[in-house]
């Protein structure tokens, strides 16, 4: 598995591409943005001008894309990635989409006698560059066996969540709890500094107390508390508030086909919607911060 297409080179895709090149791998690289394939292709990535010749004679193709639908087109079809790679072709993809795209395109690559394996992602982009990534897969034993030496080449933990769409599910379960816990840091935070207290203090205090979390730790949302933070960078880069909300999106739609009750969820959801629709959609999800300022 030496020669790897990777398709999708966004904020998440281009430094996963990355560290597979300097993996050692041979790394063929494709993305609507040019500027993004010339990047890589400067760290020693080979850069194709389309899908079929990235995907042509390799070993591996990974694909991270915004949603189940560009999956389905990029996936499916008859000029579609399915129909046009060689039989012994592990198939990943690393989106975070809806649990019957997925199994869609696995029923579809298993027509072909091809593994497909859907592994979305956590970690965020600080862990995409660092090589730090969860990675939770959905797929049979096999495809998930063949996918795990490639996978910890960008991830420190990788799991099998189970057959073809759970990953997705696991992924999605995850999201909702991570964006709750951003909502509930956030306005925690902000009651805090409307009492005078300084917010560095207060983080260092829950971190280690009750209410600590992954928000507190790593990606604290208030400005000026973590330096690497994107809540420090005027909210730039990191996990955009559209896709957090695209995210919310795909877990309510997935309660609602089990009828399960999420209403911590569905809150978040609600709030981020009204936060992207404010104009806040390219910036960071931890901005949400700023919905609980005293004047917003």
């Amino acid at each position: 598995m030496s020669t790897i297409a990777f398709i999708g080179l966004g904020n998440m895709g281009g430094p996963m591409a990355r560290n597979l090149v300097k993996a050692g791998r041979t790394v063929r690289v494709f993305d609507l943005n040019e500027q993004a394939v010339q990047s890589l292709a400067e760290a020693g990535a080979f850069a194709c001008n389309s899908v079929c010749g990235a995907v042509a004679g390799a070993d591996v193709v990974i694909t991270m894309l915004p949603a189940g639908k560009h999956v389905r087109a990029l996936y499916l079809g008859g000029e579609g990635i399915i129909q046009t790679v060689a039989s012994d072709t592990l198939l990943i993809d690393c989106s975070t989409i809806d649990a019957g795209s997925a199994v869609a395109v696995a029923e579809a690559a298993s027509e072909r006698g091809l593994e497909f394996v859907d592994a979305p992602v956590s970690g965020g982009t600080a862990g995409a560059a660092a090589g730090t990534l969860t990675f939770i897969c959905g797929g049979s034993n096999a495809g998930f066996d063949a996918a795990h030496p490639v996978l910890e080449l960008m991830g420190a933990n990788i799991f099998h969540a189970g057959g073809h769409g759970a990953g997705q599910v696991a992924k999605i379960c995850n999201n909702m709890l991570l964006s709750v816990l951003m909502v509930g840091t956030s306005e925690a935070l902000q009651l805090g500094r409307h009492h005078g207290l300084d917010p560095k203090v207060l983080s260092e205090i829950m971190k280690v107390s009750s209410g600590g979390n992954w928000t507190l730790e790593k990606y604290n949302p208030c400005p000026g508390v973590m330096e690497a933070a994107p809540a420090s960078n005027g909210y730039q880069g990191g996990f955009m508030v559209d896709l957090m909300a695209k995210d919310l999106g795909l877990a309510m739609e997935t309660a609602g086909q089990s009828g399960s009750a999420t209403p911590m969820g569905a809150l978040a959801a609600s709030l981020y919607r009204m936060h992207a629709a404010a104009g806040n959609g390219g910036r960071d999800f931890s901005s949400i911060f700023e919905q609980f300022e005293k004047d917003a």
